[in-house]
């Protein structure tokens, strides 16, 4: 790796310092983000093995709950093991290469599920707003074709980020003050003009999460007038009572998102305070989706309680 005048060109590594400020205290902060990380895990292959196998839950609602949690499978896995490696064992050193590579998993993941997000809130919206053509308009072909859009919609426009880094060749530091490979901080290393790099990463921002969050938003302005119009107040309430998990996931993510983005860009809050949220915003909402959904859902209740307790009664 050459270097000129404290610059490097073309680096082959770079180092990530985890939570800076907070390094003597990383090993024990390991612990609850494992934690968090096993209730992800754990939880989102339940809901894996679950709804293939339940055919009470082979409706439009759950395919898309079951594509968010393969989601939230992958998030786990392209961001913890570095990340734990880094607070337990100190093995800061990363390609340079292999950290573009994680930058593109995770913000490609990060639009995949505001994606299956908003089409869940379209499937809310058909359900309470004209629940006679729901399975009429989401068939099984168009349920297909929106998870291709889903998928090819965040690969495309997030898989410009790294090409765009790697034309990059000199860089000031190959320190990124992070716990993993996020593309402003990896931006911020540059010792070259980044305005593309800037103005691209907010354009792939504001098309997916932003673009995603307007029509969640407007799709459960529509919901909450059809669910208000109703005669009878047990009928409002059912209605509403389908909506309370989405509404739970949809605010979690896009509260922690828009703030770990901003607060980035634009704020002024400490490096490890943004740092701490931003990790929390990627490994929290995998953790929180199952159980949220597992305590609304009666079915996915009950075969998690045939999987953990009845199966080795029945076994006796």
């Amino acid at each position: 790796m050459g270097s000129t005048n404290m610059s490097y060109l073309n680096p082959k590594t770079v180092t990530l310092i985890g939570i800076p400020g907070l390094e003597h205290v990383q090993f024990w902060i390991g612990f609850p983000f494992l934690g968090v990380c096993l209730v992800a895990v754990l939880g989102n292959i339940f809901l894996l093995i679950i709804i293939p196998t339940e055919r009470s839950l082979h409706q439009p609602m759950y395919i898309f709950l079951a594509v968010l949690a393969a989601t939230d499978l992958g998030l786990c896995v392209a961001i913890a093991p570095k990340m734990l490696a880094i607070f337990w064992f100190g093995l800061c050193s990363m390609a340079f290469d292999a950290c573009l590579t994680q930058l593109f998993f995770i913000h490609a993941l990060q639009g995949m599920e505001s994606g299956i997000l908003l089409a869940m809130a379209f499937d809310r919206y058909v359900a309470i707003c004209d629940p006679l053509r729901h399975t009429s308009i989401l068939t099984p072909l168009f349920l297909v074709q929106i998870i291709l859009v889903v998928v090819v919609r965040a690969t495309v426009l997030v898989g410009i980020l790294p090409i765009l880094l790697k034309r990059l060749q000199l860089f000031q530091s190959v320190v990124i003050v992070h716990s993993y490979c996020e593309h402003m901080a990896v931006v911020k290393l540059a010792a070259e003009d980044v305005h593309i790099n800037k103005s691209y990463g907010l354009f792939v921002a504001f098309a997916i999460l932003g673009f995603d969050m307007i029509f969640v938003f407007i799709s459960y302005i529509l919901i909450f007038q059809a669910v208000f119009r109703l005669p009878q107040k047990e009928a409002r309430c059912k209605a509403f009572n389908t909506c309370t998990a989405h509404i739970v996931v949809f605010l979690e993510f896009y509260i922690l998102a828009f703030f770990s983005f901003f607060s980035h860009r634009f704020g002024h809050v400490s490096p490890y305070v943004h740092i701490l949220l931003s990790t929390i915003y990627l490994l929290v909402p995998p953790a929180l989706n199952p159980i949220v959904y597992g305590v609304k859902t009666k079915e996915i209740r009950m075969r998690v309680a045939q999987i953990c307790i009845l199966k080795p009664d029945i076994q006796k």
